[in-house]
């Protein structure tokens, strides 16, 4: 008896048609590449696109970056590495139940945050005083894909990581696309609470008791139960959406994590000195656009979005660094 059975590109799409569900997206009906190339003779397009994404050098940059805590000293906060991995879990789990194509979803969650700049969302809105409207992470993360570390991917896989904020009106093209918006929120409020805790910043008596009644107690149990709560409802109405009363639990989850670990008074200083980092970093090297590395430099670009892409770019402790070395007078 053989002991292995090759599996090719071939045949796992010839099982999607009977293994999916009707509204899943076929690896064969993926849209054209930017750019022409023949198909893998092994994996699927999305699959081939969840291999290159994590290969990547901007992937590779998120476990420096900040989720919730700057530069945190505790081996065991979460970073936005490790958010990015919890998030394409949450959206496997929720692909698979819902017999969706896998591989399409672990694409999109994998690649959701590569263009976060430093700092989080703190770094995103000093980037946003530069650019008239909003800077977002999102769109960075394709432009990144398309232009600063062109990857060639599927645009399945770029709408949804174009898509997956909740400011964001568009839907995604695909279900697999749609299930990152639940996917990344799941995931952030379960471990940003339970890194709140550890850092004493919060008490597990002070979560909300509708949140309790809804989800159970933080961690495990709150994943699994937002997870439950997505597959139930998605499956009842045909489209990727969380059951209200949970859809309710969990924004009221929001709204107190905002309130009591995200904006609270203590860090205030940090976020005001994490804004000039950026800021300054911003004014310093549109007016030094030769000391731009050679890779942020596009002609296509003005000079703003090259610079904004550089800094965007680098992680925390490198952003920090290069202030320290532009901004800080030497003792020598």
């Amino acid at each position: 008896m053989d002991a292995f059975r090759l599996r090719t590109r071939l045949v796992t799409e010839g099982e999607e048609d009977s293994r999916l569900a009707p509204g899943a997206t076929r690896s064969a009906d993926a849209g054209p590449r930017a750019e022409a190339e023949p198909d893998d003779y092994w994996r699927t397009g999305y699959e081939r696109d969840y291999d290159r994404i994590i290969h990547s050098k901007a992937f590779r940059r998120l476990k420096h970056k900040t989720q919730v805590f700057m530069n945190p000293e505790g081996d065991h906060y979460v970073t936005r590495m490790t958010h990015t991995l919890q998030v394409t879990q949450v959206g496997r789990a929720i692909a698979r139940a819902l017999s969706l194509n896998v591989a399409l979803a672990e694409a999109v969650c994998l690649g959701h945050d590569v263009g976060h700049s430093p700092f989080g969302h703190t770094g995103e809105d000093a980037l946003s005083e530069f650019v008239e409207g909003e800077w977002r992470h999102s769109d960075q993360s394709v432009r990144i894909f398309e232009v600063l570390e062109p990857l060639n991917l599927t645009p399945e896989v770029l709408s949804g990581i174009r898509t997956h904020p909740w400011k964001v009106a568009e839907r995604a093209t695909t279900h697999e696309g749609d299930v990152v918006k639940y996917a990344d929120r799941i995931a952030y409020l379960a471990h940003d609470a339970l890194d709140a805790m550890r850092a004493g910043v919060l008490d597990p008596g002070d979560i909300p008791f509708n949140v309790l009644t809804a989800f159970g107690d933080p961690g495990r149990e709150w994943v699994s139960s937002m997870i439950q709560a997505v597959i139930d409802e998605s499956n009842r109405q045909s489209k990727i959406i969380m059951e209200p009363t949970k859809l309710e639990a969990m924004h009221e989850l929001r709204a107190f994590m905002f309130e009591h670990v995200y904006l609270r008074p203590e860090v205030a200083n940090q976020q005001r000195r994490a804004k000039e980092i950026v800021r300054d970093l911003v004014s310093y090297y549109l007016e030094h656009l030769d000391q731009l590395p050679e890779s942020y430099q596009h002609p296509e670009a003005d000079d703003l979005i090259q610079v904004i892409d550089f800094v965007a770019g680098m992680t925390d402790r490198y952003a920090i660094r290069t202030h320290d070395e532009l901004f800080r007078p030497r003792l020598f």
